[in-house]
């Protein structure tokens, strides 16, 4: 099974057929148009579904399922939280919950960015198990802007997942320390001297146990087409 997280950078219509090139499974697609604008034309693979969340049709978060996986919307989802989706991914003898992730909700004067994940993790908190649980997208976050008197920054999220027995999947992988990743996803007006990790997968430890690779998007070929690269992770059938 093959998830990618790629913030598009908008116009999504343009530039799918690259990341269709990478054969996922699931995509979750921060800054992704209503489905309603996209046609992939010419394109050999097409999705198998779409969801789409969001109030600008322009700019909104999508996860795009192919080879047969199905996406439903769990019922506990609370908009409040946006955008953080609680979605059932079933397909191919496999179940599990996907959190599509993309910190980003500018009406919110707590805190839009990762503070949005911080909320959407305690709310969620019952779902979020030791098993068949995955958080993938874009967290705008990064353990090197913790504000110590805030309860919701990074380094308290990561915890709070790794205390539920969920861990980042390039962290573990590459064996990296967060707040000092060797691979950025973003790249500040796409400028090579500004990088940042910003986009994350974390999943269970029974997927952990699973994982075969994670792969970040290399900035030279990706900027041609966003800000951000893409994060692939692999996993054992």
């Amino acid at each position: 099974m093959k998830i990618i997280t790629w913030n598009c950078n908008m116009a999504f219509r343009k530039k799918a057929a690259t990341v269709f090139r990478l054969q996922p499974d699931v995509l979750v697609i921060p800054e992704c148009e209503h489905p309603d604008k996209l046609m992939f034309i010419n394109i050999d693979v097409q999705p198998t579904q779409i969801l789409w969340f969001g109030a600008n049709h322009h700019k909104g978060l999508a996860i795009i399922a192919f080879n047969n996986y199905k996406l439903k919307l769990l019922d506990v989802h609370n908009p409040a939280f946006k955008m953080i989706i609680p979605i059932r991914v079933t397909g191919n003898k496999r179940k599990f919950n996907l959190f599509a992730v993309w910190a980003n909700n500018p009406q919110d004067k707590d805190g839009k960015y990762v503070e949005q994940v911080w909320k959407a993790v305690n709310h969620y908190d019952k779902y979020l198990k030791k098993t068949s649980t995955i958080l993938a997208g874009d967290f705008n976050s990064n353990a090197i802007w913790d504000r110590k008197r805030r309860i919701g920054n990074h380094s308290t999220v990561v915890k709070r997942l790794e205390e539920k027995g969920i861990y980042s999947t390039y962290h573990q992988h590459h064996k990296q320390m967060q707040g000092k990743e060797e691979h950025p996803t973003f790249f500040l007006y796409k400028n090579k001297d500004k990088p940042y990790h910003l986009d994350y997968c974390f999943v269970s430890k029974d997927l952990l146990q699973k994982l075969r690779s994670v792969e970040i998007g290399d900035h030279t070929f990706w900027m041609q087409y966003s800000d951000h690269v893409p994060v692939i992770v692999r996993f054992d059938d």
